[in-house]
């Protein structure tokens, strides 16, 4: 496997992850549902999925 395919391959696996999380979250939100995160202080909190969609970058 070349470098350019190593390279495109990577991307199409961050990208499906992307797409994974993004879509898990909106489900949880659908049902207002929480997620567990570790928040800048390294403490560990729940959040609604509703306002961790709005953290994270579109794809």
């Amino acid at each position: 496997m070349s470098d350019k395919d190593a390279q495109l391959l990577t991307e199409k696996i961050q990208y499906g992850l992307a797409l994974a999380e993004r879509r898990m979250l909106e489900e949880k939100a659908l049902h207002g549902e929480d997620i567990v995160i570790c928040n800048s202080d390294d403490k560990i909190e729940r959040i609604p999925a509703s306002e961790a969609i709005k953290k994270i970058p579109e794809i």
